[in-house]
């Protein structure tokens, strides 16, 4: 298989890729889906070839992305992202408790949706701040 692409699109490749093998594997530990790892080694083994060596490390034999690579922002997506999902999730968690609804329960889409809005306002206005648990 061949697909062309500009420095820029490929760049943005190696994102996507890199980004989807961490959501995949990051929490996965000695368990990893080792097929996904094949793909990103392949894809910046690429890097070398392209000028981009800046981007990957040579580790034991393997080609891994760099420390610069890893530091140079894709982190800060991904935690935008986990902030954005975490939120989201609180947010239907604590709108669906308040309603009534048990885990499996459909419930009433709208009447959870506007009871998001309501947490989703607060924290974005106050991030935690306002979150409580009592033990």
């Amino acid at each position: 298989m061949n697909i062309d692409l500009t420095d820029k699109e490929f760049r943005r490749l190696l994102d996507m890729v890199y980004i989807g093998n961490w959501v995949l594997n990051s929490a996965r530990g000695n368990d990893r889906f080792e097929d996904y790892d094949i793909v990103q080694e392949k894809l910046f083994s690429l890097c070398g070839k392209n000028g981009m060596t800046a981007l990957i490390q040579n580790w034991h034999g393997h080609i891994f992305p760099s420390r610069a690579y890893e530091d140079g922002g894709i982190h800060e997506a991904i935690a935008d992202y986990e902030d954005a999902v975490f939120f989201d999730i609180l947010a239907e968690e604590l709108a669906r408790r308040d309603l009534g609804y048990g885990p499996d329960e459909l419930g009433d889409i709208n009447a959870i949706a506007n009871r998001m809005e309501d947490y989703l306002a607060e924290f974005d206005k106050n991030g935690m701040n306002n979150v409580s648990v009592d033990l």
